[in-house]
């Protein structure tokens, strides 16, 4: 496995690669790796002849200062994880490498782009539509894989793909968990013993809500789901939004779309630690 800084560096060797006829996979990601990368890593290794990871911590995605001091920075453990994992480059960029230049390109795909985390976090979706494109230009794969956790966020990339007209397959993968049902992020690691005891209630409240919403109406199914949640000393829900699983519109019948998910932060703790999880009510 070989690791580059360097953007150039990076193009020459993939320049070589794609010659040869190899596909080419890339695995985003800010680093603090774990077993849910882990898992895009392996099935990107899987598809494409070479597969490329990035760590980079992007700061144009980040609208809360302290959250980008506090993101954890692994660097070493990261590349043991991914040789491990048989990945072939690692492109661990300086903010200077990624953004010679202030990027001032602007991003905006309603409604996926403006609701939910977009709502309440602004110019997140904006930051991470930059750095993506940025690294599709850059490694210019053939496949890219994306956690379902995140799943807004894969919507937004999709859009922006459309938009920017790129040759690129988005691969969804399944979110990887805990053996407690706590969906695996790198966010997990600031949680102290108390907290990461209480996390997974979140997730717990999410499943059961499946069972619940067979018998009472969306309104009932989505305040279920917060007072469960709020009734746990030490988690806050921020939002919890029922949508529609294309539009991520909101919607407020069952019968309303095919294709229904909710999505959930809570706020864990006292710091307190932003989580995010998902769950689909039909498909």
């Amino acid at each position: 496995m070989k690791l580059f800084r360097s953007i150039v560096e990076l193009q020459n060797e993939l320049f070589e690669v794609r010659k040869s006829g190899k596909k080419v996979g890339l695995v985003p990601t800010m680093g603090a790796l774990h077993e849910g990368h882990a898992s895009l890593v392996k099935r990107s290794v899987a598809e494409n002849g070479a597969t490329v990871v990035s760590v980079f911590l992007n700061p144009t995605q980040f609208n809360d200062k302290s959250d980008l001091e506090r993101y954890p920075r692994t660097l070493d453990a990261d590349c043991a994880l991914l040789e491990a994992c048989g990945a072939d480059y690692v492109f661990a960029p300086s903010v200077e490498e990624m953004y010679p230049v202030e990027d001032k390109r602007q991003f905006e795909f309603p409604p996926v782009t403006t609701v939910m985390e977009g709502a309440h976090r602004p110019g997140h979706f904006n930051g991470v539509c930059q750095v993506v494109s940025r690294l599709f230009y850059i490694v210019r794969p053939d496949r890219a894989y994306f956690g379902e956790k995140d799943w807004q966020q894969i919507a937004v990339v999709k859009a922006m793909v459309r938009f920017l007209k790129l040759d690129v397959q988005i691969v969804e993968c399944t979110t990887i968990r805990e053996a407690d049902g706590l969906a695996k992020s790198s966010r997990n690691t600031l949680l102290s013993a108390d907290e990461r005891a209480i996390a997974p209630r979140i997730y717990e409240a999410l499943q059961s809500s499946r069972k619940y919403a067979k018998t009472h109406t969306l309104a009932e199914t989505h305040e279920y789901v917060v007072s469960t949640i709020n009734a746990v000393d030490g988690l806050e829900v921020e939002y919890f939004s029922i949508v529609d699983g294309d539009t991520l519109l909101d919607v407020a019948n069952w019968d309303d779309s095919a294709y229904v998910v909710g999505c959930i932060t809570v706020y864990c703790g006292k710091t307190p630690i932003r989580l995010i999880d998902h769950i689909t009510y039909k498909k």
